[in-house]
């Protein structure tokens, strides 16, 4: 679908004092004007240190939590960690086990099934853990909306210990302690850590209170390295914005996870190509570790994960990556397999182009797997989409995910066909939902007029925002080496996306991959020419002429082949350049000329 090309605007003048006063290569300056990182802002994004990350006990409900987590461990008390089956919810569970394990804790943990189990505290098995002799449950990544579930908890004498990072509601349960950023009443300055810097956090405080110092000796200095490099992939994982403490978990904890990873972790990352021995990016966790993690989680099986990211045995660790690594494969061709009977689905009823929303459903697909599909068709045509799985012999109920586009709240169009639905829940961006069968096709058409009634003119074509318009002879090795120093890049902190105008093909381009999905092409600009690569859009081979000029848009990148360093442009957009008028429209809707 044609995008509409969004220019950051910026200060000229902020461009010239950066370059002047601190040295900064014209195009870093450029993005960080665009980005308004200038002054003590910019002091700020760039400080790096440990000593930065803000200390356990001002966490709001950690002072509570320490001593009740410690006299289990001393008493011997069985203690459970029940986490959640995303990648979050695993990198929490590992933190706070492995930091117990290593006090000599009776500690175990319990990961809840997708299917079976559902999302957070689960009142069947809190009770079979009050069952086995569970005295203390503390969670992670989860239970600050289980109301019905801490007090049954409660009731059966279970004492429990609450750390979430997900908006608290009217009520907070009766937990003994809730550890939570944005605990009503208190004012830490930042809310938004995910659930495995939370863990993170907890973990330091005990550990600190049990050796008695703030300085920790070596073995539970090595426990918290540790368990930063974990926290450091949640963040990532959770797309929690990458500013911050954030910021600082993942820049650190991705160094950490060359030296102090667990072997289970090492043998996930050769088996997602990745080099145990080399630093990590955060696009490294985003699009190969992560999604490896998660698909443990969404094909029921989170409780290996775990495992995996504790496990230091060599051949148990190869066993479980290995598993891991056929499940996200597995997840893959199910994704695809969805993704083939929607397109038939669309073919026979339905029409992206005149359609406000897409919602389907099927009795065979599988439910880990509707909220990547949901995603993936959200972004392709632009629109809210909803993916249903809708089995009869499984219950009355279909249940499934939905995923809006930038610009709509999804939860407040939910909340205007509600009369449909069994239940619903998320945010503005994701949700999920439970309706009865025989509601789908009112609901699809309740659910679409909301769309029309909310949906903005200018939500119709995607935007896609660009940092700055530069030449490609600004784009030389130093210069996109400048730009990695934003790293680490994902929400928040996005990749920075730049443009060129008025390039020319070198060559005919040419599809890469097994099926030409992806597109490779060389462009030319005055007597500049760089190596692009499109990938997913193999298409664009049939449309893009020699002969014609051009505007790019793409990320810029370091290509590392055999000790050689080489500027790569990934390709975003294009479109044909118009030699007459040549105007984008910017962030503030105002006309800029870029000739």
């Amino acid at each position: 679908m044609t995008k509409r090309w969004v220019i950051r605007p910026h200060d000229q003048q902020v461009v010239d004092d950066l370059c002047r006063t601190r040295g900064i290569h014209p195009v870093l300056a450029q993005i960080l004007a665009s980005r308004n990182c200038s002054g003590d802002n910019l002091d700020t994004f760039f400080k790096n240190r440990m000593s930065d990350l803000r200390l356990p006990t001002e966490l709001p409900g950690v002072d509570a939590a320490v001593p009740i987590i410690l006299d289990a461990v001393r008493d011997r008390k069985r203690i459970v960690i029940y986490g959640d089956y995303d990648c979050d919810g695993m990198t929490s569970t590992a933190i706070m086990v492995q930091c117990l394990r290593q006090l000599g804790a009776n500690v175990g943990y319990f990961v809840p099934n997708r299917v079976d189990d559902g999302y957070g505290l689960n009142c069947q098995q809190i009770r079979r853990l009050r069952e086995i002799g569970t005295d203390l449950v503390v969670t992670v990544d989860c239970g600050i909306a289980s109301l019905t579930e801490v007090e049954l908890a409660r009731e059966l004498g279970l004492r429990i210990v609450i750390t979430d990072h997900h908006l608290p509601g009217a009520s907070l349960p009766p937990a003994n302690a809730i550890v939570h950023p944005a605990l009503p009443g208190t004012h830490y300055p930042f809310a938004g850590l995910c659930g495995a810097a939370v863990a993170f956090k907890l973990a330091w405080a005990v550990c600190q209170k049990h050796a008695g110092a703030v300085k920790l000796p070596p073995d539970l200095r090595d426990v918290l390295l540790r368990a930063w490099g974990l926290a450091a992939i949640g963040t990532i994982a959770d797309v929690v914005p990458l500013v911050d403490e954030n910021r600082l978990m993942v820049m650190h904890g991705l160094k950490l996870l060359k030296t102090h990873a667990s072997a289970g972790l090492r043998a996930l990352m050769r088996f997602a190509k990745l080099d145990p021995e080399k630093d990590l990016s955060s696009e490294d966790i985003a699009f190969s570790l992560g999604p490896r993690l998660n698909a443990a989680g969404r094909l029921e099986q989170a409780q290996l994960g775990v495992e995996l990211l504790l496990c230091d045995d060599p051949e148990r660790s190869r066993e479980l990556a290995e598993y891991l690594d056929n499940l996200n494969k597995s997840r893959d061709s199910l994704e695809k397999a969805i993704l083939r009977d929607i397109k038939k689905q669309m073919d026979r009823d339905f029409d992206p182009k005149h359609d406000a929303a897409l919602v389907f459903a099927d009795p065979v697909w599988h439910q880990g797997v509707l909220g990547i599909a949901a995603g993936r068709l959200a972004e392709k045509y632009n629109l809210p989409t909803i993916v249903l799985r809708n089995d009869p012999q499984t219950g009355p109920h279909a249940t499934g995910s939905a995923r809006s586009i930038p610009g709509l709240n999804l939860y407040e169009v939910l909340q205007d066909c509600c009369e449909h639905l069994v239940s619903f829940g998320g945010h503005a961006a994701a949700a999920g939902l439970t309706l009865l069968h025989d509601q789908i096709p009112a609901f699809r058409e309740s659910f679409c007029e909301a769309v029309l009634r909310r949906r903005r003119p200018e939500d119709n074509q995607p935007e896609l925002r660009i940092d700055a318009e530069v030449a490609l002879c600004q784009l030389n090795v130093d210069a996109v080496k400048c730009i990695e120093q934003l790293a680490p890049f994902g929400q928040g902190n996005p990749r920075p996306v730049l443009c060129v105008n008025r390039v020319q093909l070198v060559d005919e381009p040419k599809t890469l991959g097994s099926d030409g999905q992806h597109l490779a092409v060389t462009i030319r600009q005055a007597d500049v020419s760089l190596r692009c690569v499109a990938f997913g859009q193999g298409a664009w081979a049939e449309d893009l002429q020699r002969e014609s000029h051009y505007d790019f848009a793409f990320k810029p990148v370091i290509n590392e082949f055999r000790g050689w360093s080489s500027v790569e442009l990934h390709l975003l957009d294009y479109r044909l350049s118009s030699t007459d008028r040549r105007l984008v429209e910017t962030a503030t809707g105002c006309p800029t000329n870029l000739s």
